[in-house]
């Protein structure tokens, strides 16, 4: 399988980004690319027009028709961190959604769609630790009750 790669008009702005938002870290620096922790792959526009053989004028940023996805375990955390990041464009401010996963979707600094949300483990202990039974919390999230009992053992 392969990895998300992106392409970034300011490679050090954006590592700073990600670094600063998620906490990811180089796994491999290749000059005019790296490769952060869990695979995402940030690329200089130059090389990536180069790449594709093509202008860097073509290539277009902002679109919404997909996004990058992320759980954070620690989501408060990562709310903090957001905090301060100058200029930050939030798509939606941080939301409960129906099935009781809180998320938060923004832009990355060249429009890349990015949503954090806690993993759905942590939301089913949440709910078990506020006094519903695994039947509850299967009722309140809209899941099976051998869904919850999977993500209550996971770790």
């Amino acid at each position: 399988m392969g990895t998300p790669r992106l392409a970034v008009r300011d490679l050090g702005r954006s590592l700073a980004f990600y670094r600063r938002v998620l906490g990811l870290e180089v796994v491999q620096d290749l000059g005019d690319a790296v490769v952060l922790t869990g695979g995402l792959s940030l690329q200089t526009l130059e090389s990536w027009a180069a790449l594709l053989g093509r202008p860097a004028a073509e290539v277009a940023f902002g679109g919404a028709a997909g996004e990058l996805s992320f759980t954070a375990e620690d989501f408060d955390a990562v709310l903090k961190a957001l905090e301060s990041v100058p200029d930050l464009e939030l798509v939606h401010p941080p939301l409960e959604r129906r099935w009781g996963q809180r998320a938060v979707r923004l832009y990355d600094p060249d429009r890349h769609l990015l949503e954090v949300a806690e993993p759905l483990a942590q939301v089913c202990r949440r709910f078990r630790d506020s006094g519903l039974s695994e039947e509850g919390v299967a009722r309140r999230m809209a899941v099976t009750v051998e869904f919850v009992r999977q993500q209550l053992e996971a770790r």
